[in-house]
């Protein structure tokens, strides 16, 4: 069943990781690398992201959330708090998974930058070929 102590899970997604304390029993404070998460995010459509999991659950507000993200861009560092977010939730209340599962915020978002190969401008993109 559900504990008491905060439950700790990371999450990543292209280059970002995300590390995260879940405190339950809380009032909905969210510290994002020492920042509210509307004032460390900005835009509202990334923060509707990272709460997917929790208002699935409907345990929006229930929790402090105190998270640290690393590297890659503000929209990989969502992705890896929504994942770490959702690890979380099962670890505090495993029958939740059936559920957190259903909805795809288990599955790690695998896809990477291809890397740029050389004589090309671009990963694929290839200068314009001429035959005279």
């Amino acid at each position: 069943m559900a504990s008491r102590k905060p439950v700790y899970a990371t999450g990543k997604r292209k280059e970002a990781v995300a590390k995260l304390w879940l405190f339950p029993g809380g009032t909905g404070k969210e510290d994002i690398n020492g920042r509210s998460m509307h004032e460390y995010f900005e835009r509202e459509s990334l923060i509707i992201l990272i709460k997917q999991p929790l208002i699935t659950a409907e345990l929006d507000g229930k929790f402090d959330i105190k998270a640290r993200v690393l590297g890659g861009g503000k929209s990989g560092q969502a992705g890896a708090l929504q994942l770490a977010i959702a690890r979380a939730l099962v670890k505090y209340n495993p029958e939740l998974k059936p559920l957190i599962r259903r909805n795809g915020f288990l599955t790690r978002d695998a896809r990477e930058v291809e890397r740029k190969k050389y004589g090309q401008p671009k990963a694929r993109k290839r200068f314009q070929f001429s035959k005279r």
